[in-house]
């Protein structure tokens, strides 16, 4: 089933995700360049290079796999009728990149839509912040 499966580790490039309010997204992370930008306790914006291992790129392969992440729809954000409106919602844009091709998704946190879709977007949202956190920890 993998070897025919839409999505191959083999063919995986990187991860990437954005987060933040969608005026100031300032939270940020790239898997090919290492590029890891957070926004401290102090609300100053912090740069350092953050390399995650190929085991730990293969479990989130393997978690967005399972969890469904590539049926999800791409655009799950709230239509706001007045901009001020949720502007303090937080917004993720996670992308994963393969040879050929790609799944990006926005998710708003307060999107209403399809609960499933909703959490298997949140869930592989959440797995790759974990993951960030435990290498930055290491």
């Amino acid at each position: 089933m993998v070897k025919n499966a839409p999505y191959r580790f083999s063919d995986f490039k990187y991860v990437s995700i954005r987060y933040g309010t969608p005026d100031s997204m300032y939270n940020s992370y790239n898997s090919e360049t290492q590029e890891y930008q957070f926004i401290n306790r102090s609300n100053e914006v912090v740069k350092s290079k953050l390399k995650l291992s190929k085991d730990d790129l293969l479990f989130l392969h393997r978690k967005a796999m399972e969890m469904g992440f590539w049926n999800v729809d791409d655009d799950m954000t709230t239509v706001r009728t007045d901009s001020a409106k949720g502007a303090d919602v937080p917004r993720y844009i996670l992308e994963f990149r393969y040879k050929e091709k790609g799944k990006t998704v926005t998710l708003d946190a307060d999107y209403p839509g399809n609960q499933k879709m909703k959490d298997a977007a949140k869930t592989t949202i959440e797995k790759v912040l974990d993951m960030i956190n435990v290498a930055n920890a290491r």
